[in-house]
């Protein structure tokens, strides 16, 4: 199989695999008794989403590695390209009934690997319907994924020129002074719109055009999101939708990853933006 086929087949596997992880969440809300590698307590719905994609995406032709924000670590699936997964983003919102998410990112490299190093992007979004943005080269389609099928909608998705919204996570005590006065900025532009599952806030980004960040912290300077399963991903697609990523001084796919459970600050949206916020940044 070659990688477009590799790709694609990736794309079918996650979208048929949403609705099962959907319909599985009602039953799964309670914590299990273990921690994920970063030290966070697993729901019950974050061990089944990883447990079904564990089984279909490192069961195609063409996937040679699977690994989760779950599992400590890399799992050998045969060879071919590499696979990283966030299983379930926002499972801590599955309590209140708010908005969660899947992330793949596919990397033609061994993990732990950087963003230059991925074919393919997406995620699923999990609101009052089912949508998948999924990148390859160079560009990001949106699709809706209805009884496991996912039919686009738009094809080459690209930010508005004028944007509207901005989301930004971290307790704004714990922020760097820096991080703090380019909010004072931000917020006398744009609206607010943060609901506590990363996801969904770039989400809000890619449809109205802004800023997402979880910016590094004075109690956390690596920042809290995983590079290989969170950032680099979502960091594609939004530079294939004319955006940028960026960790406060370069894009995110240009960070080299000491391990596989690498965090990092994320901060994505419209390139004025992010240029902004680099030339603010300490």
């Amino acid at each position: 199989m070659d990688r477009s086929d590799t790709v694609a087949a990736v794309r079918e596997a996650v979208a048929a695999a949403a609705p099962e992880i959907r319909a599985g969440l009602p039953g799964r809300r309670e914590k299990s008794d273990a921690e994920n590698p970063t030290g966070d307590r697993r729901l019950a719905a974050d061990e089944y989403a990883d447990e079904l994609l564990e089984e279909r995406l490192g069961g195609l032709d063409g996937v040679g590695e699977y690994a989760s924000e779950e599992r400590e670590a890399v799992i050998d699936t045969g060879s071919g390209l590499s696979v990283a997964v966030d299983p379930l983003d926002g499972s801590s919102n599955l309590k209140p009934n708010n908005v969660m998410g899947t992330i793949v990112g596919v990397y033609d490299a061994p993990l732990p690997a950087r963003g230059r190093d991925l074919v393919a992007a997406g995620y699923v979004l999990y609101g009052p319907i089912t949508t998948m943005a999924f990148a390859h080269e160079g560009s990001t389609t949106e699709y809706l994924i209805e009884d496991g099928e996912a039919t686009a909608l738009r094809e080459d998705v690209t930010l508005p020129d004028d944007p509207t919204v901005y989301g930004f996570g971290g307790r704004v005590p714990d922020w760097p002074d820096d991080f703090a006065a380019y909010v004072e900025g931000i917020e006398s532009e744009l609206k607010l719109r943060y609901g506590g599952a990363m996801i969904g806030d770039v989400n809000q980004v890619l449809t109205y055009g802004g800023v997402f960040a979880y910016p590094a912290l004075e109690s956390a300077p690596a920042g809290k999101l995983r590079l290989q399963f969170e950032g680099n991903p979502v960091g594609y697609v939004i530079e294939s939708a004319g955006g940028r990523s960026s960790d406060g001084e370069r894009s995110l796919l240009d960070v080299a990853p000491d391990g596989l459970h690498d965090r990092t600050p994320v901060h994505l949206g419209n390139a004025p933006l992010i240029d902004r916020l680099e030339s603010t940044l300490d």
